[in-house]
């Protein structure tokens, strides 16, 4: 493997969220509950990650401007557009997943 330093590491690593986060905005059509269902992880689960790696640099961020950086837009109006109800199959699943994140 080619060896990296730390700061192209780190912009690397900062590319892939974006682009993780930007692919995440296109899809809409993928629901929370089937990220969970499939990878044990889902967009409320990233802007968490995110808003904890703020406060582990004394950064304060609130779930919602997390939520907001994730999603592109305040978590309520993502919902109000693109949130379906889960299905009972999505709900059963998810109950015998294991513990989320």
């Amino acid at each position: 493997m080619t060896p990296i330093d730390p700061q192209t590491r780190l912009e690397l690593e900062a590319a892939a969220f974006r682009r993780l986060t930007e692919h995440l905005r296109e899809r809409s059509d993928v629901q929370n509950i089937d990220m969970m269902n499939l990878a044990g992880f889902c967009r409320n689960c990233l802007s968490r990650w995110y808003r904890e790696a703020a406060e582990s640099r004394d950064v304060i961020l609130s779930d919602p401007e997390a939520r907001e950086i994730v999603y592109g837009m305040p978590y309520k109006e993502w919902q109000a557009q693109h949130q379906r109800p889960a299905t009972p199959e999505q709900q059963a699943a998810f109950a015998k997943a294991p513990t989320h994140p």
